[in-house]
């Protein structure tokens, strides 16, 4: 019973790494498609390689998903797996109606409700929850606003005497560039959470005498999370990519240069942030450099509350499937 739990586990955590690719495929490449810069296909296939090469920069975030939200010695397989179906519904709820979401707090939410139903409060780690999720949840969108804000004013300036047409021109080859290091920041972050995942349940079956993640884990999260991304999540993409903001190439490098820096920094120091959050204000700040108005509040305020109701709603979905299948 045990074994085929761990199986399950596995399994469910490489469906909820295709979805997060494909959920998440607008991090990487809403505004270089919505820009023209690639053709959506091109992009695609661009940031699906970009996402696979930014799963093996180390395995920071995996550590913290799988050692500092929840006691390691209360996790079992059907905690793991409840949470797993959890962050699933809520990405494939938010995707139906292309709302950009978290994927990681969809996951984190859900580790922490199945665990709690399992075995109390008293076995999550809320010092590392609050640093490590509910801090970096809060800091780190309004540092990708500023830093997508700062950005732009800096390009503004720099390009102020210059023709607009050619601006814009020299910023969508710079684009590329700056695509694929988001593409890259994304796969360095989210794909290590899905390994934290794997190798938690490794350890809770005891077939790894310490977490640490085995190397076809990297891979074959890496595969998965690159080929989830190929398939494109075109409802967020339109969200993203015109519904919040027109972009123009220069907008776009700006944002993706900006969300990136974040999201790598946090990867460096194994925090794990929510990209969609991240690349969102990125946006939404490059946006404000051309006057509040220019933002479609309706679409931000949207975006805004899927974001506040992830992790609790999570942690309900995950508190009931433990009380309701049998784990």
């Amino acid at each position: 019973m045990v074994l085929t739990l761990l199986i399950f586990v596995v399994v469910a955590s490489l469906i909820f790494e295709y979805i997060n690719g494909f959920h998440d495929s607008a991090n990487a490449i809403a505004t270089v498609v919505s820009t023209k810069v690639l053709t959506a296909r091109a992009a695609i296939l661009y940031a699906g390689v970009l996402n696979i090469a930014g799963a093996f920069m180390g395995t920071h975030v995996a550590s913290t998903i799988g050692k500092g939200i929840v006691a390691t010695d209360s996790v079992t397989q059907g905690v793991i797996l409840c949470a797993l179906l959890s962050a699933i519904i809520w990405n494939l709820i938010t995707w139906y109606y292309g709302i950009p979401s978290s994927s990681s707090h969809a996951l984190i939410g859900g580790l922490i409700g199945a665990t709690i139903a399992k075995a109390g409060y008293h076995v999550v780690h809320f010092e590392g929850v609050a640093k490590k999720v509910l801090l970096p949840m809060i800091t780190s969108p309004l540092i990708g606003f500023a830093i997508g804000f700062l950005c732009m004013v800096s390009i503004l300036w720099i390009c102020a005497k210059a023709n607009p047409n050619s601006v814009n021109k020299y910023f969508k080859k710079l684009q590329l560039v700056s695509s694929g290091i988001m593409a890259l920041s994304h796969g360095s972050n989210d794909a290590q959470k899905t390994m934290g995942i794997i190798t938690l349940a490794l350890v809770s079956y005891h077939a790894l005498p310490t977490f640490e993640v085995p190397y076809w884990v990297i891979l074959g999260c890496a595969v998965t999370m690159g080929l989830g991304t190929m398939g494109g999540g075109w409802r967020i993409i339109r969200t993203m990519g015109t519904k919040m903001i027109k972009l123009k190439p220069v907008h776009g490098f700006a944002a993706e240069t900006s969300a990136a820096a974040v999201i790598l920094s946090a990867s460096y120091f194994g925090i794990p942030v929510s990209t969609t959050h991240i690349i969102s204000t990125s946006i939404m700040g490059v946006g404000s450099t051309r006057g509040i108005h220019a933002l479609k509040w309706g679409i931000v305020g949207n975006i805004v509350m899927a974001w506040v109701l992830t992790i609790p709603v999570c942690m309900v979905i995950a508190g009931i499937l433990y009380r309701v299948l049998p784990v």
